[in-house]
């Protein structure tokens, strides 16, 4: 099957780039509200399912036990600029289990926000585990690990007692089985699983509704909602998708970006979880794309709705800031 165009990218008024990819729309029932393309091929989710993987976090009273607050919560769920900020709050989840940044088994990277990056560069400085975007995520799975009073070294690892908690709790939302012959390794070296894109948007309503989840799991979903809505900075950082679209929508939508073209996110309000595939794996259009996504099904306000429509639609500009073009959802998108 040959995915449909979703984005389109302009040069003037030339097409110069097409974007195709796979989307998904479904309710916590497994009703299919949007199919487009080729929704049952398994994809890796990877960082776009972070919130799901925090959700044994919060059922095992980890972060209530260690304090957690709701950014720290939010950058269980987070792939972070590597702001100050972020690496702070990431280095404060560790202290709180009694750790430090030598236990994170994510490895260093340079800050993902170039001027983040450049800052820490301008004081000679190298990056450490900390600025690793992934750095609140695995912070989280110490803290799981400290609670289940398990050594946390290897965490990472499939065999480990966190990985066992997190896949199961990514089965059971999801539905899908996560077997050894659809696993790989993460960039921040943790497991990830290809599931279709139907898998992923029926475990996000389930995660933004509750419904279909037992209540101990139902309670922690909102409780990571929540917390993102109270804090979106902490899952994205200044500039991003994410944190821009749920700092003006607040908890009426739950977006998360994951590698490689892939975007989930549930309105949890009409029950819905959206999965969002590019083929190509370009962010740019998984992002218009979802914009396109919340336009459609979610009633807003009128500056809500133009907020969104400029996600959606927005201009490209070169270096002496002339729009040259733009990059733009297209008619599959739209209802």
């Amino acid at each position: 099957m040959d995915n449909p165009v979703l984005v389109e990218v302009t040069r003037g008024d030339v097409v110069e780039s097409r974007h195709r990819g796979a989307v998904c729309v479904m309710d916590a029932d497994g009703a299919v509200l949007l199919s487009l393309g080729d929704v049952d091929r398994p994809v890796f989710p990877r960082s776009a399912v972070k919130a799901i993987q925090a959700l044994p976090l919060m059922e095992s009273g980890a972060a209530e036990r260690f304090g957690l607050t709701d950014p720290e919560i939010a950058l269980a769920c987070a792939s972070h600029s590597g702001e100050p900020a972020h690496a702070d709050t990431a280095a404060s989840m560790l202290a709180k289990a009694g750790l430090d940044a030598g236990c994170l088994e994510c490895g260093a990277h340079w800050p993902m926000g170039d001027r983040a990056a450049r800052a820490l560069a301008a004081t000679g400085a190298e990056p450490t585990a900390l600025h690793n975007n992934c750095s609140g995520k695995h912070a989280g799975f110490i803290c799981l690990a400290c609670e289940a009073g398990v050594d946390p070294t290897g965490y990472v690892q499939a065999g480990h007692r966190v990985q066992h908690d997190v896949r199961g709790a990514l089965e059971a939302v999801t539905g899908a089985r996560h077997d050894a012959h659809l696993r790989g390794v993460d960039g921040c070296s943790i497991p990830t699983y290809a599931v279709p894109l139907a898998s992923l948007a029926l475990g996000f309503a389930r995660f933004g509704s509750g419904h279909g989840l037992p209540p101990a799991r139902a309670k922690a979903a909102a409780r990571i909602r929540a917390a993102v809505a109270a804090a979106p900075f902490f899952v994205a950082g200044t500039g991003r998708f994410d944190t821009l679209l749920m700092g003006r929508l607040g908890a009426r939508a739950f977006v998360k970006t994951g590698a490689e073209g892939v975007y989930c996110g549930t309105l949890p309000e009409l029950g819905l979880g959206v999965a969002i595939k590019c083929d190509d794996g370009g962010s740019r259009a998984a992002e218009a794309a979802m914009a396109a996504i919340i336009l459609r099904y979610l009633k807003l306000e009128p500056d809500d709705a133009a907020f969104v429509a400029g996600l959606m639609d927005h201009g490209m500009r070169n270096w002496n800031g002339i729009e040259v073009g733009r990059v733009r959802a297209v008619a599959p998108l739209h209802g």
